[in-house]
């Protein structure tokens, strides 16, 4: 069974900081924070989501555009987490 953590991750982002814009626009590769779709608030908002989602706990290191800025590596970190 294969968890689509990408598009979890994708629908709460559309939902939460992007409503009413194209899902199409948002991308696996769409720079989240750098790109200023999200900001601290948000991005906390998106570790919350993580956390409860996936069963995981991340370090304060991790909370970073370095790990969080696409949906991508968002996807990448919760499976190393998980694994």
């Amino acid at each position: 069974m294969t968890d689509d953590i990408e598009g979890a991750v994708k629908s709460f982002i559309l939902k939460e900081f992007l409503p009413g814009e194209d899902p199409a626009e948002l991308t696996d590769a769409t720079p989240l924070i750098t790109g200023g779709v999200l900001d601290s608030i948000a991005t906390l908002k998106v570790v919350m989501f993580i956390e409860e989602t996936f069963g995981i706990s991340l370090q304060a290191h991790e909370v970073d555009s370095e790990h969080l800025d696409t949906i991508a590596q968002i996807a990448q970190l919760v499976r190393a987490k998980k694994s």
